[in-house]
């Protein structure tokens, strides 16, 4: 209780003391501008623009969806261990790796080996199973990359 209430004093005092040396009593200052409107939030075709200029593909459909996530369950069912929209999130991540690195396959390889984990895998799947998950982001993700 006594920290409480040291706290609002201590709230109160420099609030008071703040308000003391903010006021200005000149009637030669100019009024202070206030914002009509908060900053709007970008949009989602802005947000898309901008994901696919840094080479995140959009969501996919449905049949793109189920054809990754076939593809991951195939290479190993513990990449995506009942997790599929963190699968598709780590997936559509890769893909901006792909594009960063279009001609860096050890470095993508690495990237998806880093990325794609899980409680019994948590420091990957190994070098072979990350390659394999490129391809697998790569044709069913981005494969315009």
């Amino acid at each position: 209780m006594k920290r409480t209430a040291a706290t609002a004093l201590t709230a109160l005092v420099l609030t008071a003391a703040l308000t003391a040396c903010s006021s200005d009593d000149s009637t030669d200052a100019a009024p202070k501008k206030t914002p009509t409107a908060a900053p709007s939030a970008p949009s989602t075709k802005d947000i898309a623009g901008a994901e696919a200029s840094a080479g995140i593909p959009p969501e996919p459909d449905a049949a793109m969806r189920l054809a990754y996530i076939r593809a991951l369950t195939g290479i190993d069912p513990d990449i995506v261990h009942g997790k599929e929209a963190k699968a598709l999130d780590r997936g559509r991540n890769q893909c901006q790796t792909i594009h960063d690195f279009p001609k860096d396959t050890s470095k993508q390889a690495s990237m998806a080996e880093k990325r794609f984990t899980s409680p019994h895998h948590p420091q990957g799947f190994g070098k072979v199973k990350a390659a394999q998950i490129v391809v697998a982001v790569h044709t069913n993700l981005c494969p315009k990359l």
